[in-house]
């Protein structure tokens, strides 16, 4: 069995020619090595969030390729009860900001992969307000993902698989994103 590569440590990588760029300090160094290379200090559940999020976002991008004219079906399973194409055609899906629902939910989604990606292996510890506005996005995530779902099924009698699958990873995203937040809790408690 071949033995895999443990990874390049960020020092390792650091830009070696000089010219324009913003640079490497060490606490970014840190960060890169916790979230690639790194154990314990809930990088498990971080990258599980991550992992979820990105899920979402696959899936959120279909529905925009659908939403912005770039293609004109979208596959999905023939169950009954599914019809991506009626309920991401609504008017209802345009209505935020004018703008196709799944650009807006990327948008989201890349906020809730910079909080999760906040940070060091500590964090919970050295900064816990990151923390627990991090799981506070997966929270509302979540939230806003089952809010969704029931204005398809009951406003449409029909539900997008693809938001149903980001749905599903959004409520996913939940438990290890609370996890930390218990940490975090517990250091702005004291009770290290």
């Amino acid at each position: 069995m071949r033995r895999r590569k443990p990874g390049i440590r960020a020092a390792d990588a650091r830009a070696r020619g000089g010219g324009p760029g913003r640079g490497s300090p060490p606490a970014a160094e840190r960060v890169s090595d916790d979230l690639r290379l790194g154990r314990g200090g809930f990088l498990g559940e971080r990258r599980a969030v991550a992992g979820l999020v990105l899920g979402a976002s696959v899936s959120y991008g279909v529905v925009a390729l659908y939403q912005f004219g770039l293609v004109r079906r979208l596959p999905e399973p023939p169950l009954p009860g599914v019809d991506a194409e009626r309920v991401d055609a609504t008017g209802e899906a345009y209505a935020l900001l004018r703008t196709p629902d799944a650009a807006v939910a990327l948008a989201s989604a890349g906020i809730t992969l910079v909080l999760t990606g906040a940070g060091g292996r500590l964090r919970h510890r050295d900064h816990p307000w990151l923390v627990l506005l991090a799981a506070g996005k997966a929270v509302g995530d979540a939230g806003a993902a089952a809010v969704l779902f029931v204005e398809q099924v009951a406003g449409h009698r029909a539900v997008c698989s693809w938001c149903t699958l980001a749905a599903l990873c959004h409520v996913a995203a939940v438990p290890p994103a609370l996890k930390e937040a218990r940490a975090a809790l517990s250091a702005l408690g004291g009770t290290r």
